[in-house]
């Protein structure tokens, strides 16, 4: 593509873009994590389900600490850091960091304590302390203590012949203070609250509804067991989050596989980055907490209530159906349905047509997972390929091609193994697939294969044809119930031929990048956008149709927002539906008055990628894995398809239209960068809930309609 070609041209007067144009990324996701917490305080939605958001916002500022925080510290530490694309230096937006995320975790802690608890209660759901306990109750939880809890603790002391022990990150500890009866003498000792026993445990024989008791007030009640002979003076609650992130040099490391594992090893003694503890914690045993942990006061999170709410997702999912959303009623997508009544194959039905797919509205299972299951069954199948990110732990997926090997088939699978936190399984899923005779292989040096492919080669009339299926999420049936997602199934000549292109460069060593239906990263994806944006902006220009509308999950990179705001100054009417991080700001005079930016939050994840161009009223659309991230568009392998029926384009124009539409229930970016919600509403009473309305307007099409 030619400078002339990419160049845009501005309005006569010419603008140059303020050095303030965007909001810090860090403080962004603080501002996602938020909206999270608001569904919590939404009173309008059922009680388990602000409690699910309870627990989804205590794990999502875990990570956050694990990752963005330690990152920061990191590069402060190495000398390594830079200004921020807001302009702040490093410490500077720590020091915002810490302000926000000490108000947000004092905020969540006092929902939890009046507020929550007290409905819960209302409810028959009693999260209660040991001391409101009745005797009977009392004997049983110490029964199950002696049982279950007891065997399970091993208390470690700190003295001159006993170090400080290791404290794992996330894991919830006790810090004990026990004098010696003889001598007076006090020491310090630790108990690790056993993570694989239940968070919030169930007081057996409870007379009135259901009680539950936190795990560590029972242990702390029964702590003279593992110190006896001494006395126990005190003790409290603490928690540590620490750098979790991983650092393989791939060019170094001869065997990708093993040099994972010794880093995953490291990962668990990575620096301490967030100590959390109990408000009414001693000061003395605070002093030397933060000592052995090298914290700093700014890192010290001091909380009313339980700590690790995280735990919480287990009441939340409790069977009450009088707490939760009224259940939608996943159905198999129309054409694949109409196929099966008719007894055909998935194959009959996409010589027929492409079919786009919506999790988790239309199931997975009867979707996708038929489609490899099927692929994997077919004795005139040659071939499968399938990339795999994220997949769950009984992958009927992994299944199917373990089964499609031994079956004589080839099958490649291109197991991303630095899929972040889910190395560990992933690292599991390859070594199964290989005993089993798949191909396995690993991608890119230096590249992560974040893009959602699968490939299926079938002989028909004495010719090979190619199926495929490009997807924005990952190919794992539990997240794709409640995560929000596209995917195309098509048999498309022109797309097969670029996925089976893609993947001889993922697998082996081909240099042909050039694609006809897909845009692929690290070359082609940002290109591909920057250039369709920028024509928008020539039609505008040149007084055609224009408008672009995106949905994604961050937008915060400096290049593509920078061709948003160039196509907003030459007129084009931008629509963005973000879910998480956006650095872009949004109606500034002279710079991006014609841009909207919306939220929409529920009870799925919004996880579609979507952009969509007018194009001088033909519109072109793509769909796919990629975010608007440096990592995304430099350092993965991300694919975005594009769609080509008229009924999927008009879908994707309708799903637009429903979440940008001021009567839809969402959260609407400010250009100082704040989220208000619906006009400044706390709950959704009287919008749209477009999670709702789309599943509601999937259930009324049949097949044919638009």
């Amino acid at each position: 593509m030619s400078e002339e070609t990419m160049a845009i041209t501005l309005p006569p007067n010419g603008h140059d873009l303020p050095h303030d144009r965007f909001i810090d990324r860090e403080l962004s996701w603080l501002a996602f994590n938020e909206r999270v917490l608001e569904l919590a305080e939404d009173e309008s939605l059922p009680l388990l389900e602000r409690v699910n958001f309870l627990s989804i916002f205590a794990s999502n500022l875990d990570e956050f600490f694990m990752v963005r925080v330690a990152g920061l510290k990191r590069r402060i530490a190495t000398g390594l850091a830079v200004t921020s694309i807001a302009g702040s230096e490093p410490q500077e937006v720590l020091t915002q960091i810490s302000q926000e995320a000490h108000s947000l975790q004092r905020r969540h802690s006092k929902l939890f304590i009046e507020i929550i608890e007290p409905q819960l209660e209302a409810a028959r759901i009693n999260i209660t302390s040991w001391d409101n306990l009745e005797d009977s109750e009392k004997e049983a939880l110490s029964d199950y203590y002696r049982k279950q809890i007891f065997p399970v603790l091993t208390p470690l002391a700190v003295d001159p012949a006993h170090p400080f022990p290791y404290i794992s990150g996330l894991s919830l500890n006790i810090a004990v203070m026990v004098r010696h009866p003889e001598n007076d003498s006090r020491l310090f000792a630790r108990v690790k609250v056993p993570p694989t026993l239940p968070r919030f445990v169930r007081v057996p024989g409870a007379s009135s509804g259901v009680r539950f008791v936190p795990l560590e007030d029972i242990i702390g009640q029964h702590l003279g067991s593992l110190f006896e002979g001494m006395d126990v003076i005190q003790h409290h609650n603490f928690r540590v989050t620490r750098n979790e992130d991983l650092d393989v040099d791939e060019d170094e490391a001869e065997n990708l596989l093993q040099a994972l594992e010794a880093e995953l090893l490291r990962r668990r003694f990575g620096p301490a980055v967030r100590l959390e503890v109990s408000s009414t914690i001693d000061q003395e045993v605070l002093a030397l907490l933060m000592e052995e942990l090298d914290i700093e006061a700014e890192d010290v999170y001091s909380l009313e209530g339980p700590l690790d709410l995280t735990g919480l997702s287990d009441i939340a999912f409790m069977k009450r159906a009088d707490l939760h959303f009224i259940p939608h009623q996943r159905v198999t997508n129309r054409y694949l349905k109409a196929a099966a009544d008719e007894g055909v194959s998935i194959f009959s039905a996409l010589r027929q047509r492409d079919v786009l797919l919506h999790h988790p509205y239309e199931s997975f299972s009867t979707s996708v997972q038929a489609f490899i299951e099927q692929a994997a069954n077919d004795p005139k199948v040659f071939a499968i390929k399938q990339t795999l990110y994220r997949t769950s732990g009984d992958s009927p997926i992994v299944d199917a091609l373990i089964n499609a090997a031994r079956a004589g088939k080839q099958v490649l699978a291109l197991v991303e193994i630095k899929a972040r936190f889910d190395e560990q399984n992933n690292i599991g899923w390859a070594r199964k697939l290989e005993q089993a005779g798949v191909h396995v292989v690993y991608g890119i040096v230096g590249l992560k294969t974040h893009c959602k492919l699968a490939l299926v080669i079938r002989q028909e009339d004495g010719k090979l044809k190619r199926y495929c299926h490009i997807g924005t999420g990952n190919y794992n049936p539990k997240t794709a119930r409640f995560y929000e997602d596209y995917g195309l199934l098509t048999s498309r000549d022109a797309v097969g031929e670029d996925v089976a292109k893609l993947f001889n460069r993922l697998s082996a060593y081909a240099e042909d990048l050039s694609f006809q239906e897909l845009l692929v990263s690290p070359v082609g994806v940002r290109e591909g956008l920057t250039h369709l944006i920028e024509q928008e902006a020539k039609n505008s220009i040149a007084g055609s149709p224009a408008g672009i509308q995106i949905k994604l999950n961050s937008l915060v990179d400096e290049q593509i927002i920078d061709s948003l705001y160039r196509a907003s100054i030459a007129g084009v009417p931008i629509e963005i539906l973000v879910r998480g991080m956006c650095a872009l700001k949004p109606g500034v005079l002279g710079l991006s008055e014609n841009i909207k930016v919306r939220s929409v939050l529920g009870r799925y994840l919004e996880h579609s990628r979507v952009f969509r161009f007018i194009n001088s009223g033909d519109p072109i659309v793509y769909i796919g894995s990629a975010d608007m991230m440096h990592r995304n568009l430099d350092r993965r392998v991300e694919t975005l398809v594009r769609l080509r029926a008229q009924d999927q384009l008009t879908e994707i124009e309708n799903h637009f239209n429903l979440a940008m539409a001021d009567t839809s229930a969402s959260w609407h970016l400010g250009s100082d960068g704040s989220w208000l919600k619906n006009g400044g509403n706390s709950s959704s009473v009287g919008y749209v809930d477009v999670q709702d309305r789309i599943m509601q307007n999937i259930l009324n099409r049949r097949p044919g309609s638009q």
